[in-house]
């Protein structure tokens, strides 16, 4: 069976790249458009990663990874971010919760569903 995604982003676009990107690597993709929604997708459906944006309408991916964390079915679940801030303080902000990556806004199609792979075996 293929490894479980979660995509948390409330761009639609960036939703369905990410998705198509993914599926077409043989993942099995839920989709989130909220934090709330997101955290609650994952609670359900224990996917191998989670990809999510940092801004997110409701409350900041990295608050709703901090809460994953907390939670013994979800916390040793791979996150990686991705957005758009690619500043230094966009990072300073995830690089105290665990098992996390990040990868930049805009993506690179060719190389984004290997990466997210990459991770998974790394965690």
């Amino acid at each position: 069976m293929g490894k479980k995604a979660l995509v948390v982003d409330d761009n639609q676009k960036n939703l369905l790249l990410e998705t198509d990107l993914l599926e077409v690597a043989g993942f099995e993709v839920f989709e989130a458009e909220n934090a709330f929604n997101g955290i609650a997708m994952a609670r359900k459906e224990k996917p191998d990663i989670i990809i999510m944006d940092v801004r997110l309408p409701d409350m900041r991916g990295s608050e709703a990874a901090k809460i994953l964390r907390q939670d013994k079915d979800t916390c040793d679940i791979p996150i990686i971010f991705v957005t758009a801030s690619v500043m230094e303080e966009g990072r300073e902000e995830i690089k105290d919760i665990s098992n996390t990556g990040f990868i930049g806004k805009p993506i690179n199609t060719r190389t984004f569903a290997t990466k997210v792979t990459q991770f998974i075996k790394g965690a």
